[in-house]
């Protein structure tokens, strides 16, 4: 499962970039790449991560590695989705998603990619590897804290999520 993460999507999540965000958006990029790199080594996927260049860029895209994530960033004239997009056709079925772009999500669903908001990732790539629990604080689980209720509504099993949530949530598990 190769995972194509939207870099400032995700920083936007974090309150990192923006008119608001004090942090300067290069140690706000710094901090993601250290806290993806540290994620990569708990999973075991690989990770690449892509950035607008599309104002501020060169005329051609760059791309480099660093502590194993790759970094894209695209080149002018060309917006981040775009790239993500691209990735997403190449990768298909192999690739997981974060975006809270929803062209990119739906076009990723499309193609047969998991796509994962920025917004649901962001706990998890903060979360500690296990085994390691912080002290005098509970850890919360993402997974099962975020877990969506049923419509009391409906016929069936009360206790049981309908199909596609339960299949969502299993895929979820994996992150």
């Amino acid at each position: 499962m190769h995972l194509i993460i939207d870099g400032y999507n995700l920083l936007g999540v974090r309150g990192q970039v923006g008119h608001q965000a004090g942090m300067a958006s290069e140690s706000a990029r710094e901090q993601l790449l250290r806290d993806l790199s540290g994620y990569r080594q708990r999973k075991g996927y690989p990770i690449t991560v892509v950035f607008d260049g599309w104002q501020q860029g060169i005329g051609t895209e760059r791309r480099e590695h660093r502590a194993g994530v790759e970094v894209v960033y695209s080149r002018r004239g060309e917006r981040a989705d775009q790239v993500i997009q691209r990735l997403a056709e190449e990768f298909g079925r192999d690739c997981a998603v974060v975006s809270s772009d929803r062209e990119v999500a739906d076009f990723a669903r499309a193609r047969g990619a998991f796509v994962i908001g920025a917004s649901e990732f962001e706990p998890r790539l903060r979360a500690l590897p296990a085994g390691v629990q912080r002290t005098g604080l509970r850890q919360k689980d993402p997974v099962e804290d975020d877990l969506p209720r049923r419509n009391p509504d409906k016929k069936g099993n009360a206790r049981k999520l309908p199909k596609a949530l339960r299949k969502r949530n299993r895929q979820l598990r994996g992150f």
